[in-house]
Formats: C-alpha cells, sequence, structure tokens
C-alpha cells in the first residue's frame, strides 16, 4: 500500500474514533503530499520524497514545541509533540547514535575527508544514505564530531 492510502486509512480510524488530534496531523500530511504531487510535473512523487515532506513535517512540529517550551507554554507544546508521534508513525524506523557513527565513519574514509573542509561533501553523502532514518541535527554533530 502506498502512503497516502495508509493516511487515508489511519485518517478513516482517527474519525471513527473521534481523535482530533492524530485527524489534524494526517490531515496536513495529506496536504503536503497533494502539494507535493500537484506542484509538480504531474506524476508521483517518489518514496524518497514522501520522506522528506514527512521528515520536514515533524521537525516543524518539534521545533514549534521547543519554542513553546521556552515561553512556559506547555498547553501549546504538548499537541505539537503528539502531532509528531503520530506523523512519525509513517517514517522508517530511526537509527540510534551508534548506527549513525558507523554510517559516518565509513563514509569519511570512503571519501577521504580531513578535516571540517569536506563536512558538506560527508554530510551530502551521509544524508542521502541516512534519508528519514536519523535528522540532520543528530547527522550534523557526529559528523562534526569525527573530523576536528
Amino acid at each position: 500500500m502506498s502512503l497516502q492510502q495508509d493516511i487515508m486509512t489511519a485518517m478513516k480510524a482517527a474519525m471513527k474514533e473521534k481523535d482530533q488530534m492524530a485527524l489534524a496531523a494526517l490531515r496536513a500530511v495529506k496536504s503536503e503530499l497533494l502539494l507535493a504531487q500537484t506542484s509538480g510535473t504531474g506524476e508521483s512523487i517518489s518514496k524518497d520524497e514522501e520522506i522528506r515532506i514527512l521528515s520536514k513535517l515533524v521537525k516543524q512540529r518539534k521545533d514549534s514545541a521547543t519554542i513553546f517550551s521556552e515561553q512556559n507554554r506547555n498547553d501549546l507544546a504538548e499537541p505539537e509533540l503528539a502531532q509528531a508521534e503520530i506523523i512519525a508513525q509513517f517514517l522508517p524506523a530511526q537509527l540510534s547514535e551508534e548506527d549513525i557513527e558507523k554510517v559516518v565513519v565509513d563514509t569519511i574514509e570512503n571519501v577521504g575527508a580531513e578535516g571540517m573542509k569536506d563536512m558538506g561533501k560527508v554530510m551530502g553523502i551521509v544524508n542521502k544514505k541516512l534519508a528519514g532514518q536519523a535528522d540532520g541535527k543528530t547527522i550534523s554533530t557526529i559528523v562534526k564530531a569525527k573530523l576536528v
């Protein structure tokens, strides 16, 4: 089943259960996917593009929750985190930091990176390998630590 069909099935279940939080998150995902499809060449979007869109939506919600928490607005932060969890269910399983570190070390060795000047090269390759399985901030932190 495609991601859009999975989203629609989950939306129907959320409607039946009267789960407004899940419904709002799933509608946002559906909207973003439709926008991506209609703004392109008319062809369906790739699996990688779907994962990128979902990752972006999760990151947006986590960033918003962080800002709300810093402003002592937990009443606004909690729904954002709940929506992020709902959307994250449709992403591939997230890798642990140890697994990310192995990929980073292998990439550094394969590319022959020697210091921070090669960070962009390493980041590009690692981000492609781990698309949807790790967030960019974690990857960036590990790459910086390894290239120093």
